[in-house]
């Protein structure tokens, strides 16, 4: 286990591919350059944003292995190893652990639906084989949930497992989770994966985020860790306003994560066509979406307006209110037991 605690923001890494379908390497190299310099705390290659399912075993390695190569250890690397089987993930493990990453993230058993035992059961096998540190990720939208106490049961007894990543958006489970682990671990990271929680959830003890809008606005998502991590909330609160509006657009207005690559084509990189197929409504739609983020990335200065300017309102959007009342309830809470 490493003493070196997982903390702020990790990019889920988008994949450009070249006319043929294949990685762009050189486009990623690229790209992994430009958010270093942008200020993100580490990278985190074959994601659920990086479409993993729709790579090869080789190519999800050939993915990580030139980002390590291109980091050159400049930011750590959160890789993700999750494969069909243990066997597998274990092999996946062993070849990261190889090429100097820093941890893996492992999502639990996805297709089939199993109980939280079974979901027990495989992160311990895992966690008693694998030659790095592991990060447990929670996505119950897409794989079986990891409910609390088989988070505490494996903290517990499996010295590598370090971390958690939540994607569920839940600020009670990531709460309870907090509760249940740090008494006992208390270097146990807890990151969240739901760029719309980010400010509350720094707040209520996670240590950082794997967000995808900061494979699209890296600065953004940098300054709002600052910011809420150093207690400046009246300006936190402002930026994770924006970023809430910019997220919901990238990821309710198009398939997932194409609202990201189209938003990531607008920061100047040749993302190309993605590997699921589109309809033509869906690439019309698509076109349709790109005027509209580039409208939101022009208000902060990352893009030009389109032609014909812009007529959508500033970026605070509908959801300030919910936030805010969430980031209240947070801080009284906080200042109620003398932590603030």
């Amino acid at each position: 286990m490493s003493s070196t605690r997982l903390q702020g923001i990790f990019t889920p890494n988008l994949v450009p591919f070249t006319d043929s379908g294949d990685i762009n390497e050189p486009e990623l190299r690229r790209y992994v350059n430009w958010l270093i310099e942008r200020g993100v705390h580490g990278l985190y290659p074959n994601g659920s944003t990086g479409e993993f399912t729709r790579f090869t075993v080789e190519e999800r390695k050939r993915i990580v292995q030139i980002i390590a190569d291109e980091t050159r250890g400049r930011v750590p690397l959160l890789a993700g190893a999750a494969e069909a089987n243990v066997k597998e993930t274990i092999r996946a493990c062993e070849f990261y652990h190889d090429l100097g990453v820093r941890a893996v993230a492992i999502v639990a058993p996805f297709y089939y639906k199993l109980s939280p035992k079974s979901v027990y059961a495989y992160f311990r096998e895992i966690g008693r084989n694998t030659p790095i540190d592991v990060t447990l990720y929670n996505i119950p939208m897409f794989a079986s949930p990891i409910d609390v106490p088989t988070v505490q049961r494996l903290s517990e007894e499996c010295e590598k497992i370090v971390a958690i990543k939540d994607s569920s958006g839940e600020i009670p489970h990531m709460i309870r989770m907090i509760q249940a682990v740090r008494p006992n671990r208390p270097e146990f990271s807890f990151l969240t994966g739901w760029d719309a929680a980010l400010m509350p959830m720094l707040l209520v003890g996670c240590d950082g985020g794997t967000n995808a809008s900061s494979g699209v606005v890296p600065e953004l998502t940098r300054k709002l860790y600052d910011l809420t991590t150093s207690l400046q909330l009246d300006a936190a609160r402002k930026v994770q306003y924006d970023l809430v509006t910019l997220f919901d657009t990238m990821i309710y207005q198009a398939e997932f994560p194409d609202g990201f690559r189209a938003a990531v084509e607008l920061r100047g990189f040749r993302m190309g066509r993605g590997r699921q197929p589109l309809s033509s409504d869906q690439l019309a739609d698509l076109s349709k979406l790109g005027n509209t983020l580039q409208c939101m990335l022009s208000e902060h200065g990352f893009t030009d307006q389109p032609v014909g300017g812009c007529g959508i309102g500033t970026a605070s959007g509908d959801r300030a209110p919910e936030i805010d009342s969430i980031v209240q309830n947070v801080v009284a809470e906080l200042r109620r037991r003398g932590l603030m």
